[in-house]
């Protein structure tokens, strides 16, 4: 289908399209349990872990992002006004990811052998992460002919950032693989499809405001870079848990956040007089109850026996 085609479609069908992509993808992990009879093994060799950890990784990271991404041709034609909430949104989210990974970070420097390093790594991990790319950032205005800001630049720094993110839920499927607990990797991989389908629009949503679609391969790099690196962190959580780690990671993804919740609201700055409006600190605190409803709320259902998957 072109990209024009895509933009014929009903207003509603581009609304609620990739809820019924996401359902459809929900039901199927929750109905086959494709990940339950998942053993290790003595016999498991380390092409088959990587290779398994790579299908789950992609499951739980990349498709989610990229069926988040298909609300592009939607949100595409926003007015600015509702555009700017939907970034605000966004921010929301990223947000609430910035607050759940604190407690993380105390939580695995808590568990470290030494606490007083993993905490000293987790606040030089934030503060070195937020100078690099404020720094980056200050290069690339200076470098720019024109003082408009690049929506695509923008959404390739939420997709770094994301991807920090991605590497810490990795580690926990990772972790759960390498323990022979079939179970737990599937709850994670549930929590994380209804997490992670959030992060798509939070990406594409400052490339909306361009004049021009960027070309399909942004889209797909994006992708990659936002969920890929799920992969990596399983790869890293099977062959050695490590709480010092898992705090620096946590934290570097912090880092990044901080600095681009500056850069989206620059970049709302930009098109409107106010960056806090009521529609925007009203979709802004959408972003954030949701995320907690998806993350939270529903895993904890999951947990207690309410959505036991099949």
């Amino acid at each position: 289908m072109s990209d024009r085609s895509m933009y014929d479609l009903p207003r509603w069908l581009l609304a609620i399209g990739p809820v019924l992509v996401l359902g459809v993808v929900f039901g199927l992990i929750y109905l086959t349990s494709p990940f339950s009879g998942i053993t290790m093994g003595t016999e498991a060799s380390t092409l088959e872990i990587l290779w398994m950890l790579t299908i789950i990784g992609a499951v739980a990271g990349i498709i989610p992002v990229a069926i988040g991404m298909l609300w592009f041709p939607f949100i595409r034609d926003l007015n600015p006004r509702y555009l700017h909430a939907f970034m605000a949104l966004a921010a929301g989210v990223l947000a609430f990811i910035a607050v759940e990974m604190t407690e993380d970070v105390f939580e695995h420097a808590g568990d470290a052998e030494n606490t007083a390093l993993a905490l000293g790594l987790g606040v030089a991990g934030v503060a070195g992460t937020f100078a690099v790319m404020y720094l980056a950032s200050e290069w690339r205005q200076r470098k720019m002919a024109s003082v408009e800001k690049s929506g695509l630049e923008i959404a390739y720094l939420v997709a770094l950032a994301l991807g920090l993110h991605s590497i810490g839920e990795g580690l926990g499927i990772g972790t759960y693989f390498i323990l022979d607990e079939p179970t737990q990797v599937m709850l994670l991989v549930l929590a994380f499809v209804m997490h992670n389908v959030m992060e798509g629009p939070t990406i594409v949503a400052a490339v909306a405001r361009e004049r021009e679609t960027p070309p399909f391969r942004h889209f797909m790099a994006m992708g990659l870079i936002a969920g890929g690196p799920v992969i990596l962190g399983g790869w890293i959580g099977s062959f050695g848990q490590s709480d010092l780690l898992a705090a620096l990671f946590f934290a570097i993804a912090i880092g990044a956040i901080l600095q681009v919740l500056i850069e989206v609201a620059d970049l709302i700055r930009f098109d409107a007089e106010a960056v806090l409006t009521r529609i925007n600190a009203a979709t802004f605190s959408v972003g954030f109850v949701l995320m907690f409803l998806l993350e939270d709320v529903l895993t904890e259902l999951v947990l207690e026996g309410w959505l036991v998957p099949g």
